[in-house]
């Protein structure tokens, strides 16, 4: 009886040990991530085609240039044509007739100063006025008594001498007055500045009820005028690209704002300092400007270089345009071609196009790159 219970519950235990181990079997089966699907690619860069016959290939050309450095730059003024636009008179400003950006001519009347100058300044005049007026008297009496023999010659030597230093003082407080602006016939304490030359303003130091003057504003410089007939572009050139420049080399600019209007320019100055961060000069160009450039505007500068290098040709349609890049295609055998980037330059008479990189002159390439990329998708 005993051995009849023992082999009943080592079958239980056996029969619970089944159904545990099968449970966990079919829970770790329903619990597993799929398996990830595995995709064959080939290469993308290769295009198989049924009949390649189809697809005419021809030579690259073969072509001499000269190189071209592009560079980055920004339109600044011309330092020599800059004028300051000076108040000499120290006191406060009581109207302003131009203002910042502004197009003014030569002789235009900028701005008027209440000047405390003017009155120190017609003071002196006018004891200087004195001065020379009794000194004239006195040397024409001593001349006319030198002549009857009533003076000695040296007393008229000496009304003669203080006759001169009172004209010369006279002449001193005359300009002084010319220099503040002010007429000594119609003296006013309120002195007007005047535009030297014709421009835009592109600097304005002075607003209204403002101190003007060196002694009192800390700047004589109320203004700052620049005739922008002529303009610089800066340009940061690389210090490995330098030796292909010289003064005097000729410029073509493209503004981003004008791309379809060409500027020429020359080099005036390669600078003599590198930026130790970039290891980059300035190089100026000076332009003329046809009226639209504007101070501040960027453009693309390009360099041409008297020295000429091999480069290839290959008709314009051999070139593909895609994402933002060129490429053309090359036989690879059988039925298949390879796709090749390229660094496309100029257009060339004939509907040919410069390519810089990626194909040597003579080597094939497909005449038609659309075509061909067009019937490889399909």
């Amino acid at each position: 009886m005993k051995l009849k219970y023992l082999l009943i519950t080592i079958g239980c235990f056996a029969a619970l040990s089944c159904m545990t181990a099968c449970k966990k079997e079919t829970s770790g089966a329903e619990g597993a991530p799929p398996p990830a699907p595995v995709v064959q690619t080939g290469n993308m860069s290769l295009l198989s085609v049924d009949k390649p016959e189809q697809f005419p290939v021809v030579a690259a050309e073969r072509r001499e240039v000269s190189s071209e450095l592009n560079v980055t730059g920004a339109v600044f003024p011309d330092v020599a044509r800059e004028i300051p636009v000076i108040s000499l008179a120290n006191g406060r400003v009581v109207d302003i007739k131009a203002r910042l950006d502004d197009f003014v001519k030569k002789g235009d009347l900028l701005l008027k100063v209440q000047s405390p100058d003017v009155a120190g300044a017609f003071n002196v005049y006018l004891k200087a006025n004195n001065d020379e007026k009794l000194a004239n008297k006195a040397y024409l009496r001593a001349q006319s008594l030198y002549e009857h023999g009533a003076i000695a010659q040296s007393m008229l030597e000496q009304a003669e001498d203080i006759e001169n230093d009172a004209q010369a003082d006279l002449t001193a407080a005359e300009e002084g007055l010319k220099t503040l602006g002010v007429d000594k016939d119609h003296p006013s304490g309120v002195v007007n500045v005047f535009a030297p030359i014709s421009g835009v303003i592109i600097a304005q130091n002075v607003t209204l009820a403002a101190a003007a003057g060196v002694n009192l504003s800390g700047s004589a410089t109320a203004f700052t005028i620049a005739d922008l007939s002529n303009v610089w572009i800066l340009c940061d050139v690389y210090e490995n690209d330098i030796p292909k420049l010289k003064l005097g080399q000729a410029a073509k600019i493209k503004l981003n704002a004008y791309p379809d209007r060409t500027l020429n320019g020359r080099i005036s100055n390669i600078g003599p300092v590198l930026d130790p961060n970039l290891r980059t000069a300035k190089v100026r160009i000076e332009v003329a400007n046809p009226g639209f450039m504007k101070l501040g505007m960027f453009g693309t500068t390009t360099f041409t270089s008297s020295t000429r290098e091999t480069i290839a040709a290959v008709p314009a349609d051999a070139i593909l345009h895609l994402h933002d890049r060129d490429w053309v295609f090359v036989p690879a055998g059988g039925n298949q071609f390879r796709r090749v980037e390229v660094r496309a330059g100029n257009m060339l008479p004939g509907n040919k196009q410069e390519l810089f990189s990626g194909i040597a002159p003579g080597q094939e390439v497909v005449s038609n790159a659309l075509l061909l990329e067009t019937a490889g998708n399909q």
